[in-house]
């Protein structure tokens, strides 16, 4: 019988992959572009644009769920700073290959793509917005890892912003997952919260306190 396994992100783990791939990039980028220089780049436009580029992150992701078999109806958006995630959830079953492309577009499309053009073209900014969005994805590169493995499952995702399940009828129970912790199996998975965006009260007080810096900023330098 097909059962619902449920994972959670072990958030620790998936940090220690962000911070890598910020001192890799960091470290190789000044040597494949040598005019790249972080100093040159605009602290209030990083700020104005940093949002929106972690927004488009997640509207990659809904496009990919959609384009490849998801409901509109069925696909949420969070934030939830608190637990320095923004989000994009699935509440329907999905194919494999669903789940898998949409992982890794945010990742290829403004991660991998835009720092090609970035390097390219010679512009700072566009370099540093791909290397904080290839940094967010940890993620979803640690769950890419794991699912390109598993055989024979649908996935789908519920209330909770850092957990998701995987539905089959093997026992992942002694699966060990780097990066994730088996939390149990349910027969059916509880998917009561129907709002298209949920915003924490700590991301509300984040966001009012970053738009009171970033004015405070745009009259000093005026």
């Amino acid at each position: 019988m097909k059962k619902y396994n449920l994972f959670k992100m072990k958030l620790e783990n998936i940090n220690v992959i962000c911070i890598m791939i910020v001192i890799v990039l960091t470290i190789i980028t000044p040597i494949i572009d040598t005019n790249y220089d972080i100093m040159n780049i605009n602290l209030i436009l990083l700020i104005i644009l940093m949002i929106p580029y972690f927004i488009l992150h997640e509207i990659i992701h809904s496009l990919s769920y959609i384009i490849f078999g998801a409901k509109p109806k069925n696909i949420t958006f969070g934030v939830h700073l608190e637990k320095g995630i923004l989000c994009c959830l699935c509440k329907q079953n999905v194919t494999k290959n669903n789940i898998l492309i949409s992982l890794l577009s945010p990742f290829i499309i403004i991660g991998v793509i835009t720092y090609i053009v970035g390097i390219i073209i010679s512009n700072d900014l566009l370099i540093f917005l791909s290397i904080i969005n290839m940094a967010g994805s940890a993620a979803d590169l640690v769950m890419f890892y794991h699912l390109s493995k598993l055989k024979n499952f649908e996935f789908s995702e519920y209330d909770n912003p850092v957990a998701f399940a995987i539905y089959t009828k093997e026992d992942l129970s002694n699966k060990k997952l780097w990066g994730l912790k088996y939390i149990g199996n349910k027969k059916e998975l509880e998917k009561t919260t129907n709002k298209k965006i949920t915003i924490s009260k700590t991301s509300t007080i984040c966001f009012v306190i970053i738009l009171i810096l970033l004015i405070i900023e745009i009259i000093r330098n005026r």
